[in-house]
Order: C-alpha cells, then structure tokens, then sequence
C-alpha cells in the first residue's frame, strides 16, 4: 500500500502535467471507487479546472477552486497520464478523465480498492474522509502533540500506523523508523520516555523525507504511478528477514504486531 511518500511523489508527478486541465468528460466503469452517485460527481467535475494537486496523510487532493477532488489508491491504485486519448483501455483501468486539449487521467486499480470523494473546499477537512486524520508525520507533529496521546498501552508500531494520532506512517516506514529510533515494536506507547519522542519524532521526519527524495519504495506490487521509487534500496529491517543488521550483523526477525508483518534487529531495539 502506498504510503505518504509514495502519494508525495504521485502529487508532485501529476502537478508537472495536469495543472490548468479543463475536464471535458469522465467515463466511469466501476462505479463503486466513486464515493458518491455518479452522475452528480461527474456533472459537478465537467467544465472545471484543475488549480492544485495537494496531499493529506496518504490522500490525495484534486483542486478544482470550489471543489476538490479526494482520492486514496489503496492497496494498488494508480494514476497514468496519456498526452493523447486512447483507443483501448484494460481490464483495471477503471475512470477515465477526459480533458479540453486531448490529454487524459487513466485510474489503474487492479483490487479495486481505491475511493474517489468530492468535497466543497470549506468543508474539506471538517468532513470524512480527511478530518480523522492526525497531523502529517514528516511536517506537523511534534513532541508535545505526540506525548498527548501517549496514554494507549498499545505497541509502539501500532501507535505509530493510527492514521488518527499521526497522519502518513504505514507499516514500511514504521520498521524503519523504530529502527532508526532504535525502539522495540512490541513496547508499549507508554512507556516511551521524552528522550525516546525526540527520537522518533526526529526518525519520521528524516526517513520519510528521504523516502520523498527518491520517490517512495517500490514493493511488491505497488509502483507510484508511472514511477519506481528508489528508498527500497536503503530499507534497513523491512523485508529483510534472515539478513544480517545492517548496523550489528545480527539476524533480522519477523514477527506479528497488531497482525502486521514487522522486522526489527533484536540487539539494536532492545
């Protein structure tokens, strides 16, 4: 599942060539990724122009002026760019965005997973689904937010992926920030000490941030996009079972917190 990097990237790719596109038509072919009847979705969208493309947490956000347009990839969404329309398309191509000059917006999801929500710009973060979410974790949060909900008794790793407390982290980039913070994903949220915040404050901040320089991971099935990302070359732990710590040698294990796969060093996160 793309994380916040991964959607970073997607936001920043689609700035570059849809800013100032008018949408000429829509063609929708699953109509439940649409999170609203369909043809008022589509009414409201044709004619408009496409003023900014933003992020919040692991959502993207279309800006139309009045309207914006707010989209989660899920599992395996992505979005194609095609200066020219096509005159085909596949199976998983499910909405098609039309625009004035010829171009268009290909959504890919072959799970079907993803959502599509339209949202009146005063209302966009005071309505589901963006006013659930915390603080982004590579900008906004900071220790004295972060030590508020530190009440829960949950593992630090699942602490760490409630998109409510804090916004963007999903499980890649929380096995490499406990790492980096040198934390046990299994200990408890706490019992974390001011000192162990910083760390992981700091860790969010400096992982995600180089995750964003080189344009996310590209895992398994996921790519960003018409991107491959490049941080999967400097995971330390994630995936990387039965190989040696990169900063003791020790073995890295898997385990289950909060039914996620986790990897961690044993020596280095006591």
């Amino acid at each position: 599942m793309p994380e916040l990097p991964e959607v970073e990237t997607v936001v920043q790719s689609l700035k570059k060539v849809l800013l100032g596109k008018k949408v000429s038509d829509i063609e929708v072919k699953y109509n439940k990724i649409i999170r609203m009847p369909v043809d008022d979705f589509k009414e409201k969208l044709i004619g408009l122009e496409i003023k900014d493309i933003t992020r919040k947490a692991k959502y993207l956000i279309f800006d139309f002026g009045d309207l914006s347009m707010v989209s989660h990839l899920r599992m395996e969404g992505k979005f194609h760019y095609n200066l020219n329309k096509r005159d085909s398309y596949g199976k998983h191509e499910h909405i098609i965005f039309y625009f004035s000059d010829g171009s268009e917006l290909i959504y890919d999801d072959v799970r079907k997973f993803g959502e599509m929500h339209l949202k009146n710009n005063q209302e966009l973060f005071l309505t589901e689904p963006l006013k659930k979410l915390g603080p982004d974790a590579n900008t906004d949060i900071d220790q004295k937010i972060f030590a508020k909900a530190l009440k829960k008794t949950i593992p630090v790793k699942s602490f760490l992926l409630d998109q409510t407390i804090i916004a963007g982290i999903g499980n890649i980039y929380a096995d490499e920030i406990l790492f980096d913070s040198k934390i046990h994903p299994l200990r408890p949220a706490n019992s974390l000490t001011s000192e162990d915040l910083r760390r992981i404050l700091g860790a969010s901040k400096t992982v995600l941030n180089k995750a964003i320089n080189l344009g996310g991971t590209t895992i398994k099935s996921f790519s960003s996009g018409d991107i491959s990302g490049l941080f999967q070359n400097e995971l330390c732990v994630h995936t990387k079972k039965g190989e040696a710590c990169p900063t003791c040698q020790t073995i890295i294990e898997k385990i289950k917190v909060g039914g996620r796969g986790t990897y961690f060093c044993s020596v280095c996160q006591k």
